[in-house]
């Protein structure tokens, strides 16, 4: 016969079982098991990280930037700080001087490569600037028809030569113009020691004088008068002196001779069909220095200049009245 295990007895060994896993449970070692990281619980909390490097002030010393030549003598007389725009050319036209002379007192290797800011001398070393003198009383200027001569925007295309006038960093080379015939030569230069730098018998450039001015003065608009005349006129030195520019690379201006005279004037013949010198020749007054033309203009004329020490003054105040 089986034998049964009364109903109480399992009852009370199921319970004595259950007592005694909940107190092992409830007894675990420290560090027996690593604890679970709840994740989510991370949200919101400052987490630190890692530290991005300290910026030191002045931890490099800043690079100055690099300032165009000639900074020591900027303001001071007998020097220009180059514009925009500027070729020697145009500044020894201002200044007086022979653009090769500028170059050469500001030992330039390149006369084309100039800086905007930078600052030359447009003196000869070693001489002081000085104030331009009192204008000689001259008779008054026989009136013009009051035509102003207009600049063409764009210069006309002439024979290119070998060698490129100076210019500026950004602006475009424009070639020298070659003489098409070979130049009368010149006798020398009367010595220095002339009685006055004022004294220099202008005569008219072109046959004809006053009776053929189509525009006058204007120191702004018109810094010199245009003698109007045909294509192949003779064009004349109006007073002896020495070539210091021979070529087209002045904007404006077209095939362009400009005469040193003296350390006072200057004089400048533009818009010719055909240059007859060439640079440092020496002419003399009346020599037939080039043929009238229309280069980078709007009509066959002479445009006429005098300057005296740069400035542009009217030619009419000094040429011979007719």
């Amino acid at each position: 016969m089986t034998h049964r295990t009364p109903a109480f007895i399992r009852l009370g060994a199921i319970i004595l079982a259950a007592a005694f896993i909940t107190g092992c449970a409830s007894q675990r070692p420290v560090g027996s098991s690593a604890p679970v990281e709840d994740r989510g619980s991370m949200a919101g909390r400052n987490v630190p990280t890692q530290p991005a490097p300290a910026t030191v002030a002045n931890s490099t010393p800043a690079t100055a930037a690099k300032l165009p030549p000639g900074q020591e003598n900027s303001g001071k007389p007998g020097y220009y700080a180059v514009r925009p725009g500027d070729t020697l050319i145009r500044i020894g036209l201002e200044a007086g001087q022979s653009w090769r002379d500028i170059a050469r007192w500001n030992g330039m290797d390149n006369p084309n490569i100039i800086e905007v800011g930078q600052v030359l001398r447009i003196i000869p070393p070693g001489t002081a600037a000085v104030a331009a003198a009192p204008l000689p009383a001259t008779s008054p200027a026989p009136a013009g028809d009051g035509v102003v001569a207009r600049p063409v925007s764009s210069p006309t295309p002439v024979a290119a030569g070998s060698v490129p006038p100076p210019g500026t960093r950004t602006a475009s080379v424009t070639p020298i113009v070659t003489p098409t015939t070979t130049p009368v030569a010149a006798a020398p230069l009367p010595p220095s020691s002339s009685p006055s730098d004022e004294d220099i018998g202008w005569i008219w450039p072109v046959t004809g004088g006053a009776g053929n001015v189509v525009a006058t003065f204007d120191e702004v608009k018109n810094k010199g008068v245009g003698i109007g005349g045909k294509t192949g006129d003779a064009i004349l030195a109006a007073g002896d002196g020495r070539v210091v520019y021979a070529g087209a690379g002045l904007r404006g201006y077209g095939n362009l001779v400009i005469l040193k005279h003296n350390n006072t004037y200057l004089t400048a013949y533009a818009h010719n069909q055909t240059l007859l010198v060439k640079e440092d020749q020496t002419v003399r007054k009346g020599q037939k220095i080039a043929e009238m033309g229309n280069s980078d203009a709007d009509r066959t004329k002479l445009h006429f200049e005098i300057r005296r020490q740069g400035k542009p003054v009217d030619p009419l105040r000094f040429l011979p009245a007719r």
